[in-house]
């Protein structure tokens, strides 16, 4: 796994790298070996008291379309990491066991994952953006189009990956009936649901 350490506005010292390496490493040895990448920011703690206590935020891609995070406070570097890594440990372990039920009541075979082309459109109203035409209607000029995986998920599954990406929106093909989902973060913090199915 490549773990990045950086620092903003704090120091990361040798013996805080190999406290971060060491520390990751048990985690997803122990939970999640097929973690692909992470990184690891420290800062100071803009609400910590006057003594100057730290933060510490851990992205874990910990597979494919699947991000946790994790985010730590503590009076120095070290424990601000161990306490985000806590919280990435817990969200693994959460993950691991809801797979392994999930492997366990499901048959061998899988349907193949879909993909899907997400477009980002520029974000700056009252522009004079010149159109293009996109599956045959004109839309705004297209800045990005990443390509995606459209998994097929329940609705628990995606509620779960929406929590441990901090994603405000994910789409999802319903295991249940084989229609396009979405789930999303709503302003008041709970999650909506949008299913398809319902419109027919």
């Amino acid at each position: 796994m490549h773990i990045t350490v950086a620092g903003k506005q704090v120091s990361t010292s040798d013996a805080l790298r190999t406290h971060v390496q060491d520390g990751l490493g048990t985690i997803t040895g122990k939970y999640f070996d097929h973690a692909l990448e992470a990184r690891v920011t420290f800062r100071k703690d803009a609400k910590g008291s006057a003594g100057g206590h730290f933060a510490c935020d851990i992205n874990l891609h910990a597979g494919r379309g699947l991000i946790m995070r994790g985010e730590g406070q503590g009076v120095d570097a070290h424990r601000a990491f161990d306490e985000a890594a806590a919280h990435v440990a817990k969200r693994l372990r959460r993950y691991r066991r809801r797979v392994n039920e999930h492997a366990r009541s499901q048959a061998t075979e899988r349907e193949p994952e879909e993909m899907l082309r997400e477009y980002v459109l520029p974000a700056e109203e009252g522009t004079e953006e010149p159109a293009e035409a996109v599956n045959g209607a004109d839309h705004a000029a297209v800045v990005a189009e990443p390509l995606a995986e459209l998994h097929q998920l329940t609705v628990s599954e995606a509620t779960m990956r929406l929590d441990l990406a901090g994603s405000p929106v994910i789409v999802f093909r319903n295991r249940s009936n084989g229609v396009i989902n979405v789930v999303y973060r709503r302003q008041d913090g709970h999650v909506g649901w949008i299913d398809t199915a319902a419109a027919g």
